[in-house]
């Protein structure tokens, strides 16, 4: 690709992203919705204004791996570890549910074993940042709901990121066993552990040298070395470099400067996710949603109806009085960013194909529309 093909796919990129994340906020719904949709409509299935391309990919990459490097900053490991018996439990529903539904119905539609534990793999996430907005809207994050749905929320993101960790290295391997799986389950927690821990114990002491530093921009510059540097020792081990990302953030996020961190980021977040959400939206073919055909679109309804009912059925683990199980259901339904990675990393890998690529992102899309008008019509009830 020429620079000056990449130059003006970039400023389509850019530009679709922004307005279309626009349009999204202002009915009500997230910008990646709208992210997503640009990408649609401006790759090569529809209008053909980009292409896809080797460089493009590339700054994709870096974009999620900037995207989890911020939610493990906007995350904070103490209120994790304090998220309470009560989330805990919710949070295994969350996944247990959603994963079992999700491979029952991928081998009902004649799937391999390999896909079909992709499939509910994918089912297990949530969107922490899209239940949190929502809430923090109705003013209702103080609610005993809401503190349960975004302590298990968070659990669930992070044990997602290991599930996804353990469905790339079967995909690596080409070999599913029990021993296989928790062979790659251990790397990522010796990982997750390690990698935390020393990170805790050292990154104070490596801030205070940066922020003696005169340069300008060191302090940004450091933080993003350090999440490149995980993330790449993440990849050489065999697990996903998001996971290596996301640690970083975790880790940065106990140090005194991660507020200035957190704002610094953000400039750097604004221009490479979205590249991400895009190129993710690029790689759907809307032919393959076809009714009349072979196409996804029965496999993407069936997928979107397990994918509510698995997660609805994690509320049933609310035990404590005086939280309602409607609430924490419903928000633990939206996917987001992380059921876009799961998707992303399947197409790469090519465990699934552009059919069930496009039945996951109608998935993730539509878990994450209905969202919004449920929370807010459930709490708008007596």
């Amino acid at each position: 690709m020429r620079l000056g093909e990449l130059l003006l796919g970039l400023v389509i990129v850019w530009l679709a992203a922004k307005l279309a994340g626009e349009a999204m906020e202002r009915v009500g719904q997230t910008a990646v919705l709208g992210e997503l949709l640009a990408g649609v409509i401006v790759g090569p299935a529809v209008l053909g204004l980009v292409r896809e391309s080797e460089i493009l990919q590339v700054l994709a990459e870096i974009g999620v791996i900037i995207l989890l490097f911020e939610i493990g900053l906007e995350s904070d490991l103490s209120e994790l570890l304090r998220a309470g018996l009560q989330s805990t439990v919710v949070a295994l529903g969350g996944i247990a549910c959603p994963f079992a539904l999700g491979y029952a119905l991928a081998v009902f539609w004649g799937k391999p074993a390999l896909v079909a534990v992709f499939i509910g793999a994918t089912l297990t996430a949530t969107s922490v940042g899209i239940t949190a907005r929502v809430l923090s809207d109705l003013g209702r994050l103080q609610d005993a709901a809401a503190r349960v749905v975004l302590g298990a929320a968070i659990l669930d993101d992070v044990l997602g990121l290991v599930i996804l960790a353990v469905v790339t290295g079967l995909v690596q391997t080409g070999v599913f066993s029990l021993a296989t799986v928790a062979l790659i389950l251990a790397k990522a927690l010796v990982f997750l552990v390690l990698a935390v821990a020393l990170g805790i114990r050292f990154a104070p002491t490596l801030l205070v040298w940066v922020g003696r530093m005169r340069a300008r921009g060191s302090l940004i510059v450091y933080a993003v070395l350090f999440c490149v540097l995980l993330a790449a020792l993440s990849e050489r081990i065999g697990l996903a470099a998001i996971i290596g990302a996301f640690a970083a953030g975790l880790i940065l996020a106990r140090t005194e400067p991660r507020a200035h961190i957190e704002e610094q980021i953000k400039p750097v977040a604004d221009l490479f996710v979205p590249v991400f959400f895009v190129t993710v939206g690029m790689k759907v073919d809307p032919a393959a949603l076809n009714p009349f055909g072979e196409g996804a679109l029965g496999f993407a309804l069936a997928l979107t109806a397990v994918a509510v009912l698995g997660k609805l059925a994690a509320g049933l683990g609310v035990y404590r009085r005086g939280v309602r199980r409607w609430p924490v259901g419903v928000g633990m339904i939206p996917r987001g960013e992380v059921g876009l990675i799961f998707a992303g990393v399947g197409l790469a890998n090519r465990v699934i194909d552009q059919t069930l690529y496009a039945a996951v992102i109608i998935m993730v899309m539509a878990s994450t529309f209905i969202v919004p008008p449920w929370l807010k019509a459930l709490y708008r009830r007596p």
